[in-house]
């Protein structure tokens, strides 16, 4: 009969063989210790089967394991084998990158080559990066472009098809059965409509003042502390997520990003104003003064999702707007409530000159300037400064 062993039964089991059903026994030795087995035909003869210990298979894990192998060996195939040949399967991260690394040769435009994997980088390795490529599926992509899918509607676009192309790269590697469920990713992904020309949802620069108290006076978090940086700094939302401690340059008080992390592929160096480097010393001790930890990490020390922060966004009750908006009330505030020029602003939200001409005579970052521009910025939005 399948299934007949009970936990108290495990419990109190003494040495021999104890029979749950279909082959499956729990092997008690003199010892005490206790080990599941599965019996099966294979190749024309018996064989015996260890699937672990009970210590760490539960009963319902071996019974799941039993009727996985028993189907394998009906079909001739070695269970044993065929175990190890899965476990030796790359990762999604690892079959990316080895991707990436055998075609970059052949794509012409160095930003595109820097961009196609720095987009896995950010939104698709943080969810199924560490996943053995072959278990990936539609639900798992699905829930790496709902974060981004009306936020970033043409980066999400591009991860779904990136993701696709390392997913059928695998099936031709024969690390899948299959090629990328796409289609099947569209059918979740129905009725979410991407919008079309619009622009990020952006906080009213004089209602920021407010938004920040509130935040302070939240329960601290990894996620609150992050999304304060972020305004401060007016940076994006992925060179925040990925940067480190390296980065900070605590003399000179400034944040170094490297260029390979900006969307223009140019080094940006951002002035660190006492407030922002204030939310930056509650976050060292924790770094162990490591150069490589994560400013603001998430969960196992991985870079936090832009869900996270728009978790906390929601969670302060400003659902209406994006952390990417307030890029947006920066600049609005500089135009509208300073005599700072556009120059200084737009220098420090790292925005390309368009003009190829004008682009080939400037050369300054104006940072000498940006020093001052975002310590007064700091001081307006903590209540300080009312330019």
């Amino acid at each position: 009969m399948l299934g007949k062993l009970t936990p108290l039964q495990l419990k109190n089991a003494k040495p021999g063989r104890l029979a749950d059903g279909n082959g499956l026994y729990l092997l008690v030795k003199d010892s005490g210790a206790k080990s599941w087995v599965l019996r099966v035909q294979y190749a024309g003869r018996r064989r015996d089967l260890g699937i672990g210990p009970l210590s760490l298979v539960s009963l319902s894990e071996a019974r799941e394991k039993a009727r996985e192998w028993r189907k394998l060996a009906k079909s001739g195939i070695d269970p044993t084998a065929e175990t190890k040949r899965r476990r030796a399967l790359p990762t999604f991260e690892e079959v990316a990158r080895r991707y990436h690394e055998t075609v970059k040769d052949g794509w012409r435009n160095a930003k595109h080559r820097a961009q196609w994997l720095s987009t896995l980088e950010r939104y698709a390795f943080p969810c199924i990066g560490s996943t053995r490529v072959d278990q990936v599926d539609a639900a798992d992509i699905q829930s790496l472009l709902l974060p981004i899918w009306r936020l970033k509607p043409e980066t999400a676009r591009r991860v779904r098809q990136r993701v696709a192309t390392v997913l059928n790269y695998s099936k031709a590697q024969g690390w899948r059965t299959t090629e990328a469920p796409m289609r099947a990713v569209n059918t979740l992904l129905n009725g979410l409509k991407q919008p079309k020309g619009t622009n990020f949802a952006a906080m009213p620069y004089r209602d920021v003042p407010a938004f920040l108290t509130k935040i302070r006076g939240m329960v601290p978090t990894t996620a609150r502390a992050a999304l304060q940086f972020a305004i401060h700094t007016a940076c994006r939302s992925g060179e925040l997520r990925h940067a480190t401690f390296g980065e900070i340059d605590w003399a000179g008080k400034q944040w170094n990003i490297p260029a390979h992390r900006m969307k223009a592929g140019e080094a940006h160096s951002v002035p660190l104003s006492p407030e922002a480097l204030s939310i930056l010393e509650t976050r060292r001790d924790a770094s162990g003064d490591r150069s490589d930890a994560l400013l603001f990490p998430g969960l196992n020390d991985k870079p936090m999702s832009d869900m996270t922060l728009t978790k906390a966004l929601r969670a302060a009750g400003a659902s209406d707007f994006t952390v990417h908006g307030f890029r947006s009330s920066f600049r609005d505030w500089v135009a509208e409530a300073t005599s700072h020029p556009g120059d200084w602003a737009e220098a420090a939200l790292a925005h390309k000159v368009q003009n190829k001409t004008e682009a080939a005579y400037r050369r300054t970052k104006y940072l000498i300037h940006r020093i001052g521009l975002m310590n007064e910025w700091s001081k307006f939005i903590t209540g300080f400064g009312f330019s």
